[in-house]
């Protein structure tokens, strides 16, 4: 017998078979968050499980040893369903105290950004908007200068890459 879906009858094989559709791009959805997780680790030279340290915000292990952190938008698979209470001996930080740790890390922050960006127009110098002066030895090796010149492009892209990181984690401070 069909039954009414919306202003349309639809015989209940229908019915059905729009539920399993609907099921399956439900699916496809939380499949393409776990996707855009991996594939983050994976750019980021993981060789661990990516874990949830704030927010949006996932840390791993690299091959060199060191903590690799990143984004992953709408990761929300991965998080932590309810919040654990804090034991009653657990430490606690004065607000002064945490204040001038955020003034320190502000400050850290700021710092690192003006060296950026002395790197950034040093770079950028040397770049010459991709037609640096060719040295003594790369003028009979256009390869080299080729070589030069990626580098010098890969330099400015870097700086670029760490200021706009900096900006936004100083936007992020208290």
């Amino acid at each position: 017998m069909p039954r009414r879906i919306g202003f349309r009858r639809v015989s209940a094989q229908g019915a059905c078979r729009a539920r399993l559709c609907a099921w399956l791009a439900l699916l496809a959805c939380v499949g393409a968050t776990a996707a855009t997780l991996g594939e983050k680790a994976k750019e980021s030279g993981c060789v661990s499980k990516p874990i949830l340290v704030a927010g949006d915000t996932y840390r791993c292990s690299t091959e060199s040893g060191v903590f690799s952190y990143f984004n992953v938008p709408g990761g929300e698979g991965e998080r932590r369903s309810a919040k654990a209470p804090t034991p009653s001996g657990f430490p606690r930080v004065e607000p002064a105290t945490q204040k001038s740790r955020d003034d320190l890390r502000r400050k850290v922050l700021t710092d690192e950004l003006a060296a950026e960006q002395k790197l950034l127009a040093e770079s950028r110098t040397a770049y010459a908007d991709g037609a640096p002066v060719p040295l003594a030895e790369e003028r009979a090796d256009a390869e080299k200068y080729r070589a030069r010149i990626a580098r010098l492009r890969q330099s400015v892209a870097v700086h670029e890459k760490n200021i706009e990181a900096l900006k936004k984690e100083l936007g992020a401070i208290r």
